[in-house]
């Protein structure tokens, strides 16, 4: 079988119907509207340090399995029938060639935005003179949520040859060396596309995410906690009305300019007070999303009487809610809360949604009744002596990870009745997977 690897610096160097077909199913934040617009409103470019290079797979036609014209490329990586090739080349249309699979990646000279922190990697390798930066991420720009890091509809691991292309491919972006390879967030079907790559470390992280039980009103979610945590809540609700604290559902066409302006100003003005700059994400990159994919974004305005005072946007489809933006103009006690989680809540709940993931980090997420999911991370770094390093940092903290969800897990606020049937009761522990790639190298 004959692949090749094509180097593309713009999601719009992808039709749009071949990269949404790809993505179908999964989640809001994969869709070619969502990852163009970053592009578009320049928050991904090389001034930013996200610059734009996304790998697309490519599947010769039964009828034209020549071999490979530039076999220098991947001689040393052909394995069996396998053969491939990369090419930097703008995505065209093609009769004799298949797009099997789009990998959304970034070459980056920093590692914020990511959510996955190696900022200590990168001074190990700052000590000894050699640059961390550049190194490429598969990845969702400011976006910590686990899902698909490759978009295809194969069902195999890819083979060895493959992934040794894309390897290669990554490590030939660019005009400097590019130091290592990550992907980021990754769920179970990439895991399994990535297969048993040895070159692979592993590494956890815990976030915290809200699950309906088939919950059929924002009570009957309350009925679930211990009633300790039920009064707790209630009454920061009753405090809040008692304040003339309302609030308002906007999806779809009822985000208008107003709306969004106003969403805007408690963004960057939150930003402004916790940051010192009006956030990484610009004007231009919310309004071409409220512009394209306005169906599959809610905001949820806070209003004092008849002020509103914060406002909070998240995403969604079938897959679930996302939270992901806050702000307020004025500082109420218990209104991040009630605004961002118990509305996402309610608004989960209506619309039978089967869970709510409202961000990364914060451990007072658990006592609201989000229960701690693990998070993966894939990592390849080229330089052996630093790949072998990391590896034996990761076999310990991964122990501390564990430790600190099985910590998360023992306060959950759930009565005795449905605690056994939570998802984060019967996770297993990942470090007793078979497939465990850190063990493999150290």
């Amino acid at each position: 079988m004959e692949y090749k690897v094509k180097v593309v610096s713009a999601v719009s160097d992808v039709p749009q119907a071949t990269w949404d077909a790809l993505a179908k199913g999964e989640g809001p934040f994969l869709r070619y509207d969502f990852l163009n617009a970053f592009e578009k409103s320049g928050c991904c470019n090389e001034a930013s340090g996200w610059i734009p290079q996304h790998l697309v797979i490519e599947k010769a036609a039964e009828a034209d399995q020549s071999p490979v014209t530039d076999q220098s490329l991947i001689s040393e990586h052909s394995l069996a029938n396998d053969q491939a090739s990369i090419n930097k080349e703008a995505l065209s249309a093609s009769d004799e060639c298949t797009v099997i699979a789009i990998i959304p990646g970034y070459l980056k000279t920093h590692s914020y935005g990511e959510y996955v922190f190696d900022h200590s990697w990168a001074n190990a390798y700052h000590q000894h003179g050699i640059p961390y930066y550049p190194k490429w991420v598969a990845a969702i720009p400011f976006t910590p949520v686990t899902g698909s890091r490759i978009l295809t509809h194969e069902e195999a691991p890819f083979s060895e040859a493959l992934l040794a292309l894309i390897s290669q491919a990554v490590q030939s972006i660019g005009e400097e060396t590019v130091s290592s390879c990550h992907w980021l967030f990754t769920n179970a079907r990439t895991q399994k596309l990535l297969g048993n790559h040895s070159e692979l470390l592993t590494r956890y992280a815990v976030q915290f995410q809200w699950h309906n039980y088939q919950y059929t009103s924002f009570d009957s979610f309350l009925n679930a906690l211990t009633s300790r945590k039920r009064r707790d809540m209630k009454k920061t609700q009753r405090k809040l009305v008692e304040q003339g604290i309302h609030y308002r559902h906007l999806t779809g066409s009822d985000i208008t300019d107003e709306v969004l302006d106003f969403f805007l100003q408690c963004y960057q003005a939150t930003y402004l007070k916790r940051s010192g700059h009006t956030g990484y994400l610009n004007e231009a990159f919310f309004r071409q999303l409220r512009d394209t994919m306005a169906d599959n974004m809610l905001i949820v305005t806070a209003y004092k009487n008849e002020t509103p005072i914060a406002s909070a946007l998240f995403f969604f489809d079938k897959t679930g809610l996302y939270g992901r933006y806050w702000g307020a103009l004025e500082e109420v006690n218990g209104l991040h809360f009630a605004c961002c989680y118990f509305e996402g809540i309610a608004f989960a709940i209506e619309k039978g949604l089967p869970l709510f993931n409202p961000g990364t980090q914060g451990e007072h997420k658990i006592l609201r009744g989000f229960e701690p999911i693990y998070c993966q991370s894939q990592h390849q770094l080229f330089s052996a002596p630093f790949h072998d390093a990391v590896a034996s940092f990761l076999h310990q903290e991964s122990e501390h990870i564990v430790a600190y969800f099985n910590q998360a897990q023992d306060v959950l606020p759930f009565n005795n009745d449905i605690t056994p049937t939570l998802k984060t009761t019967n996770t297993p522990n990942p470090l007793l997977a078979v497939n465990n790639h850190n063990e493999k190298t150290i």
